[in-house]
């Protein structure tokens, strides 16, 4: 690979397209240590964000099998060329980085490195982190890297530019992850307020049934009966919406199990939680990026809690396929259907204009079709990454 400026600039930019793709922080750091070891031809690439306590609170490396990093040990601490490269934000461009005088050593798993070029991510006076690389690849024909080989004042150049378009990239995931965080937590007030509401009313009614019931026991015990068969009833209807409540306020599990798991294991819970029969299967389903899974997961929640507590639906089939590089979601039910038309006039929603957002936001698309007396169909499609 030659990094003259004429190839870089393309490449650059090629990189810079890579990183806008992505949304969640890890993902970012990812694409950015692969990008910068892949523009500068190096055989190894890290990126370190610091936390408050002289650590790191993410590390990033490209280049090193997963073998050889869990061989490797504990995070590096923020110390030697590091510290200097986050607390000066200053360039390192080393020939050999083990002839440096902060060099401290490493672990004995660690690969051997020599050439080294290291800068800071910066956005504004605010360090985010160090992107480094180590040993750049020799053209064959090339004199070795003591000889002159390594990194040059182009690639540090390359590398520059890089790096503030990763300090961007980086900026923009934080604030895209607070945001929805910030969501969640206006998602659960709302669940809060939903179940307060229900299972509040519930335990009223329940608890004036049973101050009936106990009034008759002596005087008219048929009657009587009849009320404690009202008590029943009316706790197992709390005991459904406290069930429904508590699967929508776990939280997923998409990063560990993955979507289809995860939305298995809630579509099983709801299907015991609640009178409908409520179905799901999958169909070749490829693993999306996470920001597109979490969509695809909430749309399927929001869908679901329409079917099961507004529709009357006995049964309620969810299907998740793959279609083309991405996937297309379907919640249908037999329910009571509604007019779309009417709801938006009316100024009511059901959760749609939240569903249409969350696809909108992955870059995808929300259709749903319904017409009283004939059920509702949501289909969600999203593009792979």
């Amino acid at each position: 690979m030659t990094n003259g400026p004429g190839a870089g600039i393309p490449a650059v930019s090629t990189a810079i397209l890579a990183m806008s793709r992505h949304l969640e922080v890890r993902d970012v750091l990812k694409t950015i240590v692969a990008s910068a070891r892949e523009l500068l031809d190096a055989e190894y690439a890290a990126l370190g964000v610091p936390d408050d306590h002289g650590g790191f609170a993410q590390f990033v490396v490209d280049g090193v099998s997963a073998e050889q990093w869990k061989a490797i040990g504990p995070l590096p601490r923020q110390h030697g060329i590091l510290a200097a490269m986050l607390h000066n934000a200053t360039p390192e461009r080393l020939a050999d980085v083990r002839e440096d005088p902060r060099f401290g050593g490493w672990p004995a798993a660690h690969p051997d490195m020599s050439d080294f070029l290291g800068l800071p991510v910066a956005d504004g006076d605010e360090i985010l982190g160090a992107l480094f690389l180590a040993n750049k690849r020799c053209p064959e024909d090339a004199p070795s890297r003591r000889d002159g080989c390594g990194f040059t004042e182009d690639d540090e150049r390359l590398l520059g530019i890089l790096a503030q378009h990763a300090a961007i990239a980086l900026t923009n995931a934080r604030l895209y992850e607070r945001s929805r965080e910030l969501t969640i937590a206006g998602e659960r007030a709302r669940l809060a307020h939903e179940l307060h509401d229900a299972v509040a009313q519930k335990l009223f009614s329940l608890r004036l049934t049973a101050q009936a019931a106990t009034a008759l026991v002596d005087r008219d015990p048929v009657r009587a009966k009849d009320e404690l068969h009202q008590v029943a009833a009316l706790a197992a209807e709390a005991a459904e919406e406290l069930r429904a409540a508590v699967v929508e306020l776990r939280p997923a599990a998409l990063d560990e199990d993955g979507l289809v798991a995860t939305l298995r294991s809630q579509i099983q819970v709801l299907d015991r939680a609640h009178a409908a029969r409520v179905s799901f299967a999958a169909h070749g389903v490829r693993a999306l990026p996470s920001a597109q899974e979490e969509a695809v997961l909430r749309v399927a929640q929001e869908a679901l809690h329409n079917a099961l507590r507004h529709s009357g639906a006995e049964s309620v089939e969810v299907t998740l396929s793959r279609d083309g590089q991405g996937a297309l979601l379907r919640i249908a039910d037999d329910g009571c259907g509604f007019d779309p038309g009417a709801v938006r006039r009316a100024g009511r929603h059901l959760g749609l204009v939240s569903m249409h957002d969350r696809a909108g936001g992955v870059g995808g698309k929300l259709t749903v079709e319904s017409e009283p007396g004939k059920g509702t169909a949501v289909e969600m499609e999203v593009p792979g990454g």
